[in-house]
Order: C-alpha cells, then sequence, then structure tokens
C-alpha cells in the first residue's frame, strides 16, 4: 500500500505543466487525505490513522458529493474530534458527574444513534449515519431555499443537518466545517502552483 508520505512529492512534482484547466480542477482525494493528516489543526499529523481517513473518503464516495465539496467529512471529523475515533465532548453535570452528550469522530449525539441504529465510536458507521442525515436534507432545502446549483443545496443541507432546528431555516449560513475545507483547498491550490514549471 501506498503511503501519504509516497503520495506527497507526486502531488507537487516539479514537472507538472502550467495549465489552466489543471488549476481549476477540483481536488484529488489524494490532495485531501494529505491536508487532512498534516494540516488538520485540532490534532498532531503523527496521532491521525490513514486508515481511519482512508475509511472516511470510502464513505463519502457512495454518497455522490458534488465534487467542490470532495473531503466536506474530513474537513468535519477535524474539526470535531481531530479524528479521534474515542473522543467525547458537550458533557453535561448529572448528580454530580460529568457525562459526554457527544462521542466518537463526527461528536454525534445520542439521537443519532437511535435514528441511524449504529455505535456512534465505529467510524464507519459514523461517517454513514453523518452522510445519510445531510442526503437526507436534501428535498427540504431544495423546496425551502429555491437553489438551482448543487453546491449551495449541500451547502444548506450540511449545515442544517448538524445544527438545531431554526424557524426561518439556515438556507444562507455555512458549516464552521466548510471554512477547513475551503483552507485546504486554497493550501492545495497553492501546492499546484509551486509544483508547477512554465
Amino acid at each position: 500500500m501506498i503511503g501519504i508520505t509516497t503520495i506527497l512529492p507526486l502531488l507537487t512534482a516539479a514537472t507538472i505543466t502550467c495549465d489552466k484547466n489543471y488549476f481549476e480542477q477540483p481536488p484529488t482525494y489524494a490532495e485531501l487525505k494529505y491536508e487532512a493528516q498534516y494540516n488538520c489543526k485540532f490534532n498532531k499529523p503523527k496521532n491521525i490513522k490513514e486508515s481511519v481517513l482512508d475509511d472516511l473518503i470510502r464513505v463519502e464516495k457512495k454518497f455522490n458529493v458534488p465534487p467542490s465539496l470532495k473531503g466536506m467529512i474530513l474537513a468535519a471529523a477535524c474539526r470535531e474530534s481531530g479524528f479521534n475515533t474515542n473522543a467525547k465532548g458537550d458533557y453535561i453535570k448529572i448528580k454530580n458527574k460529568k457525562l459526554p452528550r457527544a462521542i466518537g469522530i463526527l461528536q454525534q449525539w445520542r439521537w443519532y444513534e437511535k435514528k441511524y441504529k449504529f455505535d456512534r465510536r465505529n467510524h464507519v458507521d459514523a461517517a454513514n449515519a453523518w452522510m445519510k442525515h445531510i442526503v437526507k436534507q436534501i428535498p427540504h432545502i431544495k423546496r425551502k431555499c429555491k437553489f438551482r446549483t448543487k453546491n449551495r443545496i449541500w451547502v444548506a443541507s450540511w449545515v442544517t443537518a448538524i445544527r438545531y432546528p431554526k424557524p426561518g431555516g439556515r438556507c444562507y449560513e455555512k458549516p464552521t466545517h466548510y471554512r477547513t475545507l475551503k483552507k485546504w483547498i486554497r493550501h492545495i491550490k497553492k501546492s499546484r502552483l509551486e509544483g508547477c514549471e512554465c
């Protein structure tokens, strides 16, 4: 199996031609995987398992994500847990005990488990449930927000799925995860430029 350290030189090879189409292409999963491994500020690269990143990518590929949003689940897992499959958060105090409401790589609450019948500590099942919940919002977002582009529909579905319901909806909001993804994409474009030989 080719490791991420082997892929990196291929991503920034100095023999790349300065082609406008190349720079306009969406990032590849290899490029996004590198960003997740080395540019997730919520964990150290050595603590992030490459196999977990591969699993998340495999799950995302099944859901026909728009090219511009490839890597959305990696960005979410980075911000939520730093790719820690055993992460706990959103603690609540009950009878002098602090109990976590959010569990796992995507910091999902108990209702996720009940609705989609899975173990939040299993990162593959958690990722599948997370993606299913976003896709489930799409028909509602199409009716409510009247967006025409797939990208805008998916972003609105994404933020609606991960936040509590809001009377007016969240058509024009963006999740914080999205900022991480956009930052990675900027890094990728910069790396492509630096690796280009004009």
